[in-house]
């Protein structure tokens, strides 16, 4: 079973924007050592779309070999291809990864019937297991519920990355789905309320830069201590805010570099972060002991 706090992790680059792999083995070897339960590569965090074939296979090849089997590796391999999403399943699966995270088509968007059967292809092409995406803001579409109630009898399929943000849509899925499939927060706004209806863990953004910190807060709530889990979710609370308040992964990667991980820009069409968003950025972390604000007589 997959559990705990999972970062979705940056594609850290260099200055000429290539992959910096000593700055990716860096970044695992952080998370490994601050408590990190899994490792997701090349997610939507992980500025996935703007990674060539090439680029990816050589990121997801060097992190299963600088994890070592220390932690779970998820790699991302979705795409609104289903030809493609069943290759890069195929190769990632065969590579070693753990599991595999497959977002919903985006763009052309399908009907329930092309989604299930979607799904169904892509984890016909792998040996690992399957965790779905669905994240509506991104893609337009959201998971029916009538294709969770299929996929989730699928015994490739073990898992969902909840990121709608919509409680109600949890709840439902989980009384027509029952112990067949796991889920995860894809919000870290609301990982501790996800937990406590059943969540497993959480695939995180704020784990980027707080490690330690949502390891404690996903544990404490699988211990069942929700009144601590609650404490550090609002504690996080307006790092949370200020990592979101422009497009992801924008504001964490700058929250990276901020704190000294220099993990280079995003690349295009991902830009540079407004001004008065770094200030915000720079006041949370600052707030949340992340960095130490000198402020002027």
């Amino acid at each position: 079973m997959i559990k705990g706090s999972y970062v979705a992790l940056v594609t850290p680059f260099n200055i000429d924007g290539s992959v910096n792999y000593d700055k990716l083995r860096e970044l695992i070897e952080y998370h490994i050592s601050n408590e990190t339960d899994g490792i997701v590569l090349i997610g939507t965090t992980g500025e996935a779309t703007t990674l060539s074939f090439e680029e990816q296979c050589e990121i997801v090849r060097f992190g299963l070999e600088v994890v070592n089997k220390r932690v779970h590796v998820m790699v991302g391999s979705g795409s609104n291809d289903t030809a493609k999403a069943c290759k890069l399943s195929k190769v990632f699966s065969s590579m070693g990864a753990d599991s595999l995270l497959v977002i919903t088509p985006y763009y052309n968007k399908t009907n329930t019937p092309g989604l299930i059967k979607h799904f169904e292809m892509i984890a016909d092409n792998s040996s690992c297991p399957i965790v779905l995406y669905n994240v509506p803001s991104r893609t337009g579409m959201s998971i029916p519920m009538e294709a969770y109630e299929v996929l989730s009898k699928n015994p490739k399929i073990i898992g969902v990355k909840e990121a709608s943000g919509n409680m109600a849509q949890v709840v439902t899925m989980l009384s027509l789905c029952g112990d067949r499939i796991d889920f995860y927060s894809g919000c870290d706004e609301i990982n501790v309320p996800m937990m406590a209806v059943g969540a497993k863990g959480t695939i995180s953004v704020l784990a980027n830069v707080a490690p330690l910190q949502t390891h404690n807060m996903i544990q404490c709530a699988l211990e069942g201590n929700f009144e601590e889990a609650a404490k550090k979710q609002l504690e996080a609370n307006e790092l949370i805010g200020a990592l979101f308040c422009e497009v992801n992964p924008i504001p964490v990667k700058e929250a990276m570099n901020i704190i000294g991980f220099n993990c280079g820009k995003t690349r295009m069409p991902l830009y540079e972060m407004a001004p008065e968003n770094i200030e915000i950025l720079k006041k949370a972390l600052a707030n949340y002991g992340l960095i130490s604000l000198t402020i002027p007589i």
